[in-house]
Parts: C-alpha cells; sequence; structure tokens
C-alpha cells in the first residue's frame, strides 16, 4: 500500500505525515489492519528496538475532586463507587511503588485528584519523591498533580522528580465539551512549565469519547507540536455513574488503528498504552507492542488492570523484552536533547469512516473493575 510505504518513510526520518494521511490511517479497514500494524511496527523497532518499558501508578489521592472532566470516575458529582481517600504518607507511597518496581516497573507514576496542587502538596510530594528515589534505586518518578502554578514544576524538579504528566486529552476544538472548570490552554501551559523547568513531559489523549477522527488527529497533531517525550494512549473506561457511562465506541480494531496513528505522527516518542487497554484491546493487545513501546503494569488509578504477572509473559510471548533502568529509553538525538531519559534530564469514540465501525460494538462492563486493592487499602497490590 503506497499510502504505508510512504508513512514508513516518513516515520523513519522523524517527518510530519500530512493531516489527510493520518486520517487515511483510522479509515482503513479491516482487511488491511495487519498491513497497518506491520508498517507500524517498523518505525517502532527503529527507534526503540523490542523494548517494552514498564511503568506503575501510585493514587496518592483518590477521589474528591472539584473538577468536572466527564470521562472521570473522581469528578465533581461522580456516582462512581471507587476508592475515595486522603494523602498517602511518603512511606505508604514509597511501600505502593516498591511493588511496581519488584514488578519490573521502571517508572513510578504520582498521581493526586484535583485541579492542581497546593504549595502545601508540592511540599508533601516533594518528600514522597524524596523518599521513593531513597528507597527504590534507579526508578524514574513522574509526578501528575494537575494544572501547575509559577515555580511548582521547578520545586517538584529539585526534589527528584524526572517528569510530569498532564494529558491534552481530546482536541482542542471540542474540549468545552469534556470539561468546563478548566481550559484546553490551562493544559498547554502546564505543559510548557513542567519541559521550562527541565522535567520530561508526558502528555497524551483519552480515546472513545464521541469524538471523530478530526479531532482524533487534532489531537495527536497538537501533541506532536507540543513534542513530549512520552505520548499516553487511553482508552475510555465507561465507568457507571460518569457522563460517559454509556460510550462504548471502541473495537479492538480501532484501537490498533489509533495507535499506529500516534506512531506515525509521534515516530521517537515514548508512546504507552494507558488505561482500557484491557476493556477494548482485550485478546488483541500483544498486537499493540509492535506500535507502543511502553505500557502501565498492573492497576490503574481507580480501576483494576490485567495482572502484573500476566503483562509480563503477554511481552515475553509477543517476543519482547522489558526495558532495564540501565537503558535511556529515548532514542539518542532525543536523549541528547535532555529530555526523556533517567540520565538526561528526566522523563501518563463514535467510529469514523474506516469499514469496521458501521455497528455500535456491544458494551462490555464485566471487564470495568473497580480498585479495591494496592495504595489506600490493606490489600496487597495486582503488580
Amino acid at each position: 500500500m503506497d499510502l504505508l510505504n510512504t508513512l514508513v518513510d516518513k516515520g523513519l526520518r522523524r517527518e510530519l505525515p500530512t493531516r489527510d494521511e493520518a486520517l487515511a490511517v483510522l479509515a482503513t479497514s479491516d482487511d488491511e489492519l495487519l498491513d497497518v500494524v506491520a508498517a507500524a511496527g517498523k518505525v517502532r523497532r527503529h527507534w526503540f528496538g523490542r523494548r517494552v518499558k514498564l511503568n506503575y501508578l501510585v493514587n496518592l489521592k483518590s477521589g474528591l475532586c472539584p473538577e468536572d472532566c466527564s470521562y472521570c470516575s473522581q469528578r465533581l458529582g461522580s456516582k462512581a463507587d471507587i476508592l475515595k481517600y486522603t494523602w498517602l504518607k511518603p512511606d505508604e507511597a514509597s511501600q505502593a511503588a516498591a511493588a511496581g518496581v519488584a514488578g519490573g516497573a521502571k517508572r513510578v507514576c504520582l498521581v493526586a485528584s484535583g485541579r492542581g496542587p497546593t504549595d502545601r502538596d508540592v511540599d508533601r510530594v516533594s518528600k514522597t519523591i524524596e523518599t521513593i528515589k531513597e528507597q527504590n534505586e534507579g526508578v524514574e518518578v513522574c509526578a501528575c498533580l494537575g494544572l501547575l502554578s509559577e515555580g511548582q514544576a521547578e520545586r517538584l524538579r529539585a526534589a527528584g522528580a524526572d517528569a510530569y504528566n498532564h494529558n491534552l486529552n481530546t482536541s482542542e476544538g471540542t474540549y468545552g465539551e469534556i470539561t468546563t472548570t478548566h481550559t484546553y490552554a490551562d493544559r498547554v501551559d502546564t505543559v510548557q512549565q513542567a519541559q521550562a523547568a527541565g522535567l520530561s513531559a508526558c502528555s497524551g489523549l483519552i480515546a472513545g469519547m464521541g469524538e471523530s477522527d478530526e479531532d482524533l488527529v487534532d489531537v495527536v497533531f497538537s501533541l506532536r507540536a507540543l513534542d513530549p517525550d512520552s505520548v499516553p494512549v487511553n482508552f475510555l473506561i465507561p465507568f457507571e455513574g460518569t457522563p460517559l457511562a454509556k460510550e462504548w465506541n471502541l473495537t479492538p480494531q480501532r484501537c490498533l488503528r489509533i495507535l499506529a496513528m500516534v506512531r506515525f505522527v509521534c515516530p521517537d516518542v515514548e508512546v504507552r498504552i494507558a488505561g482500557g487497554r484491557e476493556v477494548h484491546l482485550r485478546t488483541m493487545q500483544p498486537l499493540a507492542l509492535h506500535l507502543a513501546n511502553s505500557i502501565f503494569l498492573g492497576d490503574y488509578l481507580t480501576s483494576e488492570g490485567q495482572a502484573g504477572k500476566a503483562d509480563l509473559e503477554m511481552i515475553a510471548d509477543a517476543g519482547f523484552e522489558v526495558e532495564g533502568t540501565d537503558t535511556v529509553t529515548l532514542p539518542e538525538h532525543r536523549a541528547a536533547e535532555g529530555c526523556g531519559s533517567h540520565e538526561g534530564g528526566g522523563c501518563t469514540a463514535p467510529g469514523g469512516p474506516g469499514a469496521a465501525e458501521a455497528s455500535v460494538p456491544d458494551a462490555r462492563t464485566d471487564l470495568v473493575a473497580v480498585r479495591r486493592r494496592g495504595a489506600g487499602t490493606d490489600l496487597a497490590p495486582n503488580a
């Protein structure tokens, strides 16, 4: 297929595809799917080999968020029956992080619900970062605390944070339909603050919220322009008790096309399969490893994920290997610019026109399990 040959050539040169080319990837048929995966896989292997980076989430503070993000089980007014607790103590957070590190995670992502941290919150998280770094040699730490105020990114960096996550989530044009308590521009500003402070920027999207193909391409092109080192691709988990509980728009094939499009547009960044992979990719998860070079291990913030042991077996069975702490994640040209490596400056829809999207997929509510273990509970984590 001429389109795929063109996209592979551009990906190997770090050249931006056209919008029409990106849209064409999303419009490919199921008969062409393996060709799309193979083509994007060439780009992935060129920049990242067969390495898979493992990341582990620690939810420092769960629920009771004042923001109204429609996709989130922790949002204002959410009736989702999730765990709710206030800040974990530094030792509690470090203990949770250690479980992920023991399972093979190279990066620990510290997440707290809320609009953004107070200065006191930054002090608290800084102590947590320092504790984790002292007790887990070589681990990368990424903070995800919401919108940052002036000077907070610098303080997190000084405490030892390697990265900061703040997702764009959806296109600028439709952002107001998803969230009204802050703006798309607020999110861009926070990512840029993190970059200016020397933190590796992590920013991605959520697919499956009712967006069009054009919206998906818009947000991925915006991410390319923002130039984060890692791009997490989340697939909406339609929690009961949230406004998007009925949005079951994704098929495994659709998810693979989205991941391929992201890889073609962002060829040399860490593309991470994030929340929702078990719910929407299901038995097709191993194919997604040919597109993304990073996944989360175990559970997510408020939902359960695949068992960590099953993740490790999947990676090995698919012919990939877990990336070690002694390996710099990003290609040399990016790491040399001081971004995206532990050593060099640090580093979380209705179908489009594709033939596979003619019918709405069946809701798989049986696959949505609220997290009841790990951080904030007395039960062992799923790492």
